[in-house]
């Protein structure tokens, strides 16, 4: 079985639902507020394992009852916690507004996530044990390219979604393989408004990009080969919070299982797919089966 290692954020996610985001200064009622395990780290983590791979999780969570919950979450889903730290203070927290479009802003709080600035004993030799490691921008920097480096050095293929999107360092660049961002992070890091251009600025900078491009599917871009567009199933969107998550963690084990990069990418944007037609980050995460089955839908 395909082993992904995910170095990154475990988060409560607390959703409002609202028909309209309020703007600056205006006050809404909303409609419904749920608390829902998420976090970039941990989402990834879940997508990977429902997708069908055998997952372990590096990072930490608070010693409060959301950080009970947070691991029970992953441990039910099939992710390995041995690597999960508990420690003190409060567990990671996003604040998220959900619209009626499906759209979302989100407030990311770290807590425990903010102590994940360092790899701990045993971690590097988990990486070396994987086929893939996810990384994500929820953690502090230091730990994202000392987990990269270890990558690196025991030939392990490493997926970096640049988000939170922030300036990368070449330290961090260097040991990255695989660069996942959406098209606002591919904006922000290369400053290029169109997504064609922006992967081709990124390209200089790691071997491989995958930008996401919401409803309309993905840009795939390798140096030495032709751009390739794939599209993503058309459906109506409930929820997207989580959408970018359940694409990389599938993309990884469509990656580690060496599918062909379309049939990767076209399985990817199923999981996507189906995430977004349920509320809820992790709680909307597809199983395997259901990724099979929409891809021959």
């Amino acid at each position: 079985m395909t082993h992904i290692v995910v170095l990154g954020s475990t988060n409560m996610d607390l959703v409002t639902y609202v028909g309209k985001a309020p703007q600056r200064g205006e006050t809404v009622t909303g409609r419904e507020f749920r608390t829902i395990p998420g976090g970039k780290g941990a989402n990834q983590a879940i997508a990977a394992a429902r997708a069908g791979a055998m997952v372990s999780m590096i990072g930490a969570v608070g010693n409060d009852a959301f950080g009970v919950r947070l691991r029970e979450t992953l441990e039910h889903s099939g992710v390995d916690t041995d690597f999960l730290r508990t420690v003190e203070g409060p567990s990671g927290t996003a604040h998220i507004v959900v619209d009626d479009e499906g759209g979302n802003s989100i407030v990311v709080i770290p807590g425990a996530n903010g102590t994940v600035d360092h790899l701990s004993p045993g971690d590097e030799g988990l990486i070396a044990s994987a086929d893939a490691l996810l990384l994500q921008l929820e953690i502090p920097l230091a730990a994202v390219v000392a987990g990269a480096r270890a990558a690196r050095r025991h030939g392990v293929r490493t997926v970096l979604t640049p988000s939170p999107a922030q300036p990368l360092p070449p330290e961090l660049l260097a040991a990255t393989e695989l660069l996942v961002p959406n098209e606002y992070e591919a904006v922000t890091l290369t400053g290029r408004t169109d997504p064609r251009e922006a992967a081709a600025a990124l390209l200089e900078l790691v071997p491989e990009v995958v930008v996401t491009l919401g409803a309309t599917g993905s840009l795939y871009l390798a140096r030495g080969g032709e751009p390739l567009v794939v599209p993503a199933p058309r459906v109506r969107a409930v929820d997207s919070t989580g959408a970018g998550d359940t694409f990389a963690g599938a993309l990884a084990v469509a990656f580690a299982e060496e599918k062909p990069v379309r049939e990767a990418l076209s399985w990817a944007a199923a999981a996507a797919a189906l995430s977004v037609q349920r509320a809820g980050a992790s709680a909307s995460m597809p199983y395997r089966p259901e990724i099979d089955a929409q891809c021959t839908a």
